[in-house]
C-alpha cells in the first residue's frame, strides 16, 4: 500500500494534465506542484516565512550535500531535518545520483556503489543504495529517492542502457534498504534520450512497489523537444494511481509542457539562480533587469502578481539593486520568482479541475517563455546579424538550396525534406498517392477527413488545399467534379503540431516557401482554423502533443503521417503509439501514408494491427510505407483486399526475420507478443499472397 495515498481528482480533456492530492507525514500536497530547492536545508536567499507564504508544500533537499555538511549525525541529534530547519511541511531528498554525475574530477561507479572525493576535505566517499537510504532515513525526509546512475542525455545507446540497468538493480536494493520506514520512496526512470530505453525503464520501475515515480536524467544536454518526447513516452507507461515527478525541470514553459504530458511534481533551481542574475519570471514572460530600459520604470515587475516584492517595490528600484549588486535585489527577485512558480501551479490545477485546460495551455505556451521587449536591445546588432537572425526562430532555422527553402531543427541538425523539392514530395507522396482528389468526387455526403500529423512548415497541408482549389476552379469543375457545387464533398483537414515556430519562420520567407503565398496559413495561426466556402475546405489546427490531441479530432479517412524525424519525435513512432492509434481507428476504414520504410516502423504498424503496403518512392528512397486499418484493407465479407495497394508479403517477412532491426521502437526485450503479432498477421496468410495491383484480376 502506498504511503502517500495519492488521489487522482481530474484529468483534462484532450490532454494528460492531471490534478491530484497526496498526504505525507507532515501535510497534504495538491498537484501539480513545484518544490523550491533547498539543497543545503535552505532556499537560497529566501526566508522560511516567505517560502511558507508562497504556498510551497514540499521543499527539496539534497542527501549528497547534507551528508557532507552538516553531517548525518547532526540530523540524528535534532531528530531530523524538519526540526533542524524549523520547516513544518514536507521535504523530499534527492539521493545524490545527479550530484555524483556533476562532480568535477575523479569518480567511479561500480555494481556495489559510487566512489568520489568529498569537496569539503577530499576524503573518499562511498555512496551505495543502502548508505543513501540510511542517510535519508536519518535526515527524516517525507519522500526519499533511490540512488540512480545519471548519464548525459547524448551518450551512446549502449552506455545509456548499462546505466539504466544498473539504476534498476539499485532501485531494488533501495526498496529493501527502506524496510518498514514510514517515509515514502520514489523510483527513477532513466534511459537518456532513447525512446526504447525510456519505455523499457518505465515498465521496469513501474513493476516495483514504489510510492511514486520520477523521470530522471533530463535537462542534461538534450533539447526541449527531446525532453518533451521522453516525458510523454514515460508518463504514458507509469501507473495512474501514483504521483509522477520530473526531476530538475525547469522553466515555466517546461512546467506547462510537462503538466500537459501528465507530470505532477517538479523542482528546479532556476527561480532563485536566475534571480541572482537579475531575471524575473512574469505573466508576460521573462524580464531581464540588466537592461537599461528599466532604469526609470515605475510599477511592479508583474502587475498581475500579489507577492510582497510586487506589492512593495518598483521595477526601477529592483533594477538599481541589481545594478549595484546589492544582495537584497537577489532576495526580492527570488521571492517573486518562487511566488510566481507556486501561483502558476495553482492556476494550472484550477484549469484542470475546471476542464478548460487546453485553452489555457495554448494561450500560455508562447507567452510564458517570451523575452521582454522593453527598450532598445542590450547590444548593437549589425544589419548582417539582423538578416541572419531572421533565418532562425526557436529551435529552427532556414536553409536554402536552388532557391527552395527548407527547415532545419538545430538541436538534431536534421532538415525537413532534405533532398527533394518539399512541395513536389508532398504532392506525390501524400496528395496523389492518397487519391485525395478522386475521393472528393465520390458520392459521399460526409466530409473527407484528413489528418496532417506534423504540420511543420505547412507543405503537406497546403499541397492538399491547392489540389482541391485547382479541382474546383470553374474551368475544371465539369471534368474533375461533375457534382453541383452545392453538393461537393468537403475536405476536413486537421493539422497536429506541438511547435509552430517552423511554420512561423517559413512564413517570414515566402520567396523560398512558395506554397505559403496563400491566406490559409496565416489565418490558421491566428484563429486555429481556416475555411473556404468556394473550395469546400475546413482546416483545423490542434496544438500540442498528438498523443493527447488526436482524441479530440474527428476520425480520419486519410492520415499524412509526417513527424519531423525518429530523433526529434521518437514518441510518435513507438509500438505503443501505433497501437493507441489503431485502437482509436477500430472499425474505421482509414489509410496512413508516411515517408519511412524502415523495418522497425513497418513491424510496429503490423504489430499494432495495421495492414502494411509499399508506397511509391521519393528521392533516394525506393519506396515508402502505407498503413491500412483492417476495414480499409479487407472486403466487407472478409474475402480479400479491395484497395489495390501492394501489401508486404512473405519476401519482406523473410527479410524481417534476418534483420537486426526487427523490434519496433519502445518495445521491451522481455515482451515477445509483438513478434507473434507480426508473424501471425492475417496479411501474410494465403489469400493475401497475391497483393500487387498488377495481379488482382488473376486472383479472383
Amino acid at each position: 500500500m502506498s504511503r502517500l495515498n495519492f488521489q487522482l481528482e481530474a484529468t483534462a480533456s484532450g490532454s494528460r494534465a492531471r490534478a491530484g492530492r497526496f498526504t505525507t507525514l507532515h501535510n497534504e500536497v495538491l498537484t501539480p506542484t513545484f518544490m523550491p530547492v533547498g539543497t543545503h536545508a535552505a532556499v537560497r536567499a529566501q526566508r522560511r516565512e516567505d517560502v511558507l507564504d508562497s504556498g510551497a508544500g514540499v521543499l527539496l533537499a539534497n542527501t549528497y550535500h547534507l551528508m557532507l555538511r552538516p553531517g548525518v549525525e547532526i540530523f540524528e541529534k535534532f531528530g531530523g531535518i524538519h526540526r533542524f530547519m524549523n520547516w513544518p511541511r514536507s521535504v523530499l531528498t534527492d539521493s545524490g545520483g545527479f550530484q555524483i554525475f556533476s562532480l568535477p574530477g575523479s569518480r567511479s561507479v561500480s555494481e556495489e556503489c559510487a566512489e568520489f572525493k568529498s569537496y569539503v576535505d577530499q576524503t573518499l566517499i562511498r555512496l551505495s543504495p543502502e548508505s543513501s537510504i540510511a542517510a535519508q532515513r536519518a535526515i527524516g525526509s517525507d519522500i526519499m529517492m533511490v540512488l540512480d546512475q545519471c548519464v548525459p542525455s547524448t551518450v551512446e545507446h549502449g552506455v545509456a542502457e548499462r546505466a539504466m540497468e544498473l539504476t534498476h538493480r539499485w532501485a531494488l536494493r533501495s526498496l529493501a534498504a527502506r524496510g518498514d520506514s514510514p517515509q515514502a520512496l520514489f523510483g527513477i526512470v532513466q534511459g537518456a534520450s532513447y525512446a526504447d530505453l525510456r519505455a523499457a525503464s518505465a515498465r521496469a520501475i513501474a513493476d516495483m512497489p514504489f510510492d511514486g515515480y520520477a523521470i530522471g536524467g533530463l535537462a542534461v544536454g538534450e533539447g526541449s523537444g527531446a525532453r518533451e518526447d521522453c516525458t510523454g513516452i514515460v508518463t504514458e507507461l507509469l501507473p495512474q494511481d501514483k504521483p509522477r515527478y520530473l526531476m530538475g525541470v525547469g522553466t515555466t514553459r517546461d512546467l506547462l509542457e510537462a503538466v500537459h504530458r501528465g507530470v505532477d511534481m517538479f523542482d528546479c533551481i532556476l527561480p532563485t539562480a536566475l534571480a541572482k542574475q537579475g531575471v524575473a519570471f512574469t505573466s508576460q514572460g521573462r524580464r531581464d533587469l540588466r537592461r537599461a530600459a528599466y532604469r526609470g520604470m515605475d510599477g511592479p515587475i508583474d502587475p498581475k502578481c500579489g507577492c510582497p516584492t510586487c506589492r512593495t517595490y518598483s521595477i526601477a528600484y529592483l533594477f538599481h539593486l541589481n545594478k549595484v549588486q546589492e544582495p537584497q535585489g537577489w532576495q526580492l527577485l527570488g521571492l517573486h520568482n518562487v511566488h510566481f512558480y507556486m501561483q502558476l501551479m495553482r492556476t494550472m490545477r484550477e484549469h484542470i479541475l475546471a476542464d478548460d485546460w487546453l485553452g489555457f495551455y495554448r494561450s500560455q505556451r508562447d507567452l510564458l517563455d517570451a523575452r521582454d521587449g522593453y527598450g532598445a536591445p542590450v547590444r548593437h546588432v549589425t544589419k548582417a546579424q539582423r538578416q541572419k537572425l531572421k533565418l532562425k526562430l526557436g529551435r529552427y532555422e532556414v536553409v536554402v538550396r536552388d532557391r527552395i527553402g527548407r527547415i532545419r531543427e538545430m538541436t538534431s541538425g536534421e532538415v525537413m525534406h532534405p533532398v527533394n523539392d518539399p512541395a513536389e514530395e508532398a504532392r506525390s507522396l501524400y496528395v496523389e498517392q492518397s487519391r485525395l482528389v478522386e475521393r472528393l468526387t465520390e458520392p459521399e455526403a460526409a466530409p473527407l477527413v484528413v489528418w496532417d500529423v506534423g504540420l511543420g512548415a505547412g507543405t503537406n497541408a497546403m499541397a492538399a488545399i491547392q489540389a482541391v482549389e485547382a479541382m474546383r476552379r470553374p474551368a475544371n469543375r465539369g471534368r474533375a467534379n461533375p457534382r453541383p457545387a452545392g453538393t461537393q464533398r468537403r475536405l476536413a483537414l486537421v493539422s497536429f503540431e506541438n511547435d509552430l515556430d517552423s511554420l512561423r519562420l517559413a512564413l517570414r520567407h515566402p520567396a523560398w516557401f512558395k506554397h505559403l503565398r496563400h491566406a490559409a496559413p496565416r489565418g490558421l495561426l491566428a484563429d486555429d482554423r481556416w475555411s473556404s466556402a468556394a473550395a469546400g475546405v475546413d482546416w483545423l489546427l490542434l496544438r500540442g502533443d498528438f498523443g493527447a490531441t488526436k482524441f479530440t479530432a474527428p476520425l480520419p479517412d486519410v492520415i499524412f503521417f509526417d513527424p519531423f524525424s525518429f530523433k526529434t519525435d521518437s514518441a510518435l513512432w513507438t509500438l505503443a503509439a501505433f497501437r493507441e492509434l489503431a485502437n482509436l481507428l477500430s472499425g474505421k476504414a482509414a489509410e496512413l501514408f508516411t515517408y519511412s520504410y524502415s523495418t522497425s516502423v513497418r513491424a510496429a504498424l503490423l504489430a499494432a494491427g495495421f495492414y502494411v503496403a509499399r508506397g511509391r518512392g521519393t528521392g533516394p528512397k525506393s519506396e515508402t510505407t502505407i498503413g491500412l486499418t483492417p476495414r480499409a484493407a479487407v472486403d466487407a465479407d472478409g474475402g480479400g483486399i479491395s484497395h489495390g495497394r501492394e501489401l508486404l508479403g512473405e519476401e519482406w517477412l523473410d527479410k524481417w526475420r534476418r534483420s537486426d532491426a526487427q523490434a519496433p521502437m519502445g518495445t521491451d526485450s522481455s515482451d515477445a507478443s509483438w513478434h507473434q503479432a507480426v508473424t501471425a498477421h492475417p496479411q501474410f496468410q494465403a489469400r493475401f499472397v497475391y497483393s500487387s495491383p498488377r495481379t488482382r484480376g488473376a486472383r479472383r
